[in-house]
């Protein structure tokens, strides 16, 4: 698939990786043309999602252009992320839950759920992966400051820690092509709902 200008606005994001192949993070087209340019990318995977055609070298005039893959590998150092805590924000919350309240079972928007905490803070619980759930509004409220055995409520699954692969995927907003999930997918933990 190759994008003409006017679909550029709609590119999904590029997948860098380390030169090791360990996902590090997304990357706008933009910037994936500079590391392509910066001769960094040591490595692709897939299909180029998109063609760009640049000026004319002033070597030796011929048009230059850069085929984007969807899978880029930069040389670099490279700096394990095994057992890094990927950063806590709600819509990597509300995507590892799959957008379900955990206490009612029920399917939300981003906008109708918040962040409970299993073991409140104000009980000592920590603002941590392992201790918060989505929640719809309705449960949250009626939990309120209590603990899961004082108002007779229970989880529908267990929170976890996603690992980075996953998180990656949590946070791109649903606009990760196929075959990025497949190549995330395959450093998903066990315990992960994004599996599936």
């Amino acid at each position: 698939m190759t994008a003409t200008i006017s679909e550029y606005s709609r590119i999904p994001r590029i997948l860098r990786l380390n030169v090791a192949g360990h996902p590090v993070d997304w990357v706008s087209w933009q910037d994936a043309v500079c590391l392509y340019a910066r001769e960094i990318v040591v490595w692709t995977i897939g299909d180029p999602v998109l063609h760009i055609r640049g000026g004319h070298s002033r070597l030796d005039g011929c048009p230059s252009c850069i085929d984007i893959h969807s899978i880029i590998a930069c040389d670099g150092r490279v700096v394990p992320n095994d057992g890094a805590i990927p950063p806590l924000t709600n819509q990597a919350l509300f995507g590892r839950d799959r957008n379900v309240c955990l206490y009612c079972g029920n399917i939300f928007t981003d906008g109708e759920l918040t962040r409970d905490h299993v073991v409140p803070v104000s009980r000592g619980g920590a603002d941590t992966w392992d201790n918060v759930v989505a929640s719809c509004k309705r449960c949250n409220h009626f939990k309120g400051s209590r603990l899961l055995d004082e108002c007779s409520m229970e989880l529908l699954a267990l929170p976890y820690v996603p690992n980075f692969a996953e998180y990656l995927a949590l946070i791109n907003g649903g606009r990760i092509l196929g075959d990025q999930m497949d190549f995330l997918r395959k450093s998903f933990s066990s315990e992960s709902r994004l599996r599936h």
